[in-house]
């Protein structure tokens, strides 16, 4: 799919970078070359190969290259640590070792020297003091014709979870469930008819899911290696950008942005954000200060995408879809369930479960967590939610997230929209603290916003008057930003810790 994608638009440009640019006869000659290289050293199939990059349309490329030849590939995420880094090598039974010096030098010398007991061959998109080069190696090539040895049953991918709840797992696909991750994406999102899709976010994990889809319709992806507001923004005007993925905290950075005012954004035709939830009174901000281009994505590693909220959904007249994350898409089944695997009555909450061809196969070398992830038949998302009367999903919280109070069930979420609803109110996060009376406690983590500082107890009422007593916060705490996971989530496992150390928490 790929390989095709780029000879059916030759002259057109493919990946755009500060410094540099690839056309798509380049990326797919670059491809070529990459091949041959790659076995020269001594890459197979059935192989495992890592790759560690920020976000590159060389490396980009060469994992292409990688997946052509049939081995199957992992992602270390470029903001990870090293021992995160060493536990997916070791855990994906990797062999080979890709890395771009130019982002990660020194940690990819860490691990070629870490895990050199497992890695047979370690490769370098360019010079370095480990390694081999894999970019002089394939200009020493010339010319080389791609090839494509994969099956569509062949495995393709170990996707690594943001592992918020321990170590990371490894969700496996096949080239067939890769391929209709691609097609689902490309069918039931709004993308521009030339998608000009700009890449902040590591396109290693949810942003580089908008990549294929953007060159199967002759667009061109615009990579950035980080998300810098300002820089952001002037690409944005720029080079005319037309599409882009943000989490909600990069859209609550940028609204907070003193040049947003000042920067053209009329190009835009589509901002794709999910990943975590999104505050509804921030999203109405968002578009009345940018615009009607605001589509909400829902899925996770284990299967994505699953549903989305269109563009005519986000409208101001109907502010009840504004707490919900979309109609599922046509290519995916959903279904809520209770904890005895049946489906809930209408109106009631239930886990989201699917089935898709584009779900993962399992977790891999995890039976019993695949056993349980698959009970009856479903993949069990851990997300809670209800549907309305139209089949639209409201997602009250994560599972594992749920605070039991003195007997009731408290979904962070709906506080978390509560507190954002107030002025003063950058951000919040809330999480249910030990209690010794009632087992957990409301505790709500604020960041406000600039020149601002509300008192705690009118958060507090704040929320009583809107839920109720029981779900108001019995401490606020004012906070500079908060912890977040390495693919832009709120990390409350981390807020959790400090408050929960030597003690065991236990979800109802």
């Amino acid at each position: 799919m790929m390989l095709r994608a780029l000879a059916r638009f030759p002259g057109r440009t493919a990946f755009v970078w500060d410094g540099g640019r690839l056309t798509y006869r380049g990326a797919r000659d670059l491809i070529g070359r990459l091949q041959a290289a790659m076995a020269a050293a001594g890459l197979k199939k059935g192989q495992t190969a890592a790759f560690l990059s920020a976000n590159s349309a060389e490396t980009w490329c060469a994992g292409v290259a990688a997946q052509a030849l049939g081995l199957v590939c992992t992602w270390l995420h470029p903001l990870g640590a090293l021992a995160d880094h060493l536990d997916v090598i070791e855990d994906a039974g990797a062999t080979a070792l890709v890395v771009d010096p130019k982002s990660h030098a020194g940690r990819g010398g860490e691990l070629a020297a870490q895990a050199a007991d497992r890695l047979a061959v370690v490769l370098t998109m360019g010079k370095a003091d480990f390694g081999r080069d894999l970019v002089a190696a394939a200009e020493q090539v010339g010319a080389a014709e791609p090839v494509d040895l994969a099956d569509a049953d062949d495995y393709a991918i170990i996707n690594y979870t943001g592992g918020t709840t321990g170590k990371s797992k490894g969700a496996i696909r096949r080239h067939r469930s890769s391929a209709a991750s691609v097609l689902a994406t490309a069918a039931d999102f709004e993308l521009p008819e030339v998608p000009r899709y700009l890449a902040a976010a590591p396109i290693t994990h949810v942003s580089g899911t908008k990549v294929v889809p953007s060159l199967l319709k002759g667009g061109t992806v615009h990579l950035l290696k980080g998300f810098e507001p300002e820089r952001f923004l002037a690409t944005i005007e720029r080079e005319k950008i037309n599409f882009t993925l943000m989490v909600p905290t990069m859209i609550y950075v940028l609204l907070d942005h003193p040049r947003l005012p000042q920067t053209d954004l009329s190009s835009l035709e589509l901002i794709l954000y999910g990943a975590s939830p999104m505050s509804p009174t921030r999203l109405v901000e968002g578009l009345e200060r940018i615009g009607p281009v605001f589509s909400q994505l829902y899925g996770q590693t284990e299967c994505y995408p699953v549903s989305v909220l269109r563009k005519a959904d986000h409208d101001t007249k109907r502010p009840e879809l504004f707490a919900s994350c979309g109609f599922p898409i046509a290519s995916c089944n959903v279904s809520l369930r209770d904890d005895d695997n049946q489906e809930v009555e209408p109106g009631e909450a239930g886990e989201i479960c699917v089935r898709a061809a584009h779900a993962m196969e399992q977790y891999w070398r995890r039976l019993e967590q695949t056993a349980e992830t698959f009970k009856g038949g479903w993949l069990h998302t851990g997300d809670i939610a209800r549907a309305d009367e139209r089949g639209y999903l409201y997602i009250v919280d994560r599972k594992k997230d749920m605070i039991v109070s003195g007997g009731f069930n408290i979904f962070p979420r709906e506080v978390e929209d509560v507190l954002s609803a107030h002025p003063d109110v950058a951000m919040a996060a809330v999480i249910g603290v030990p209690h010794d009376k009632w087992g957990e406690a409301v505790a709500a983590l604020i960041v406000a916003k600039p020149g601002t500082r509300p008192e705690p107890e009118a958060l507090m009422q704040h929320v009583k008057d809107r839920k109720g007593s029981t779900h108001a916060p019995k401490q606020v705490e004012f906070v500079d930003s908060l912890p977040l996971t390495a693919v832009g989530k709120v990390d409350k496992k981390a807020l959790r810790a400090k408050y929960w150390a030597g003690r065991s928490r236990q979800v109802g």
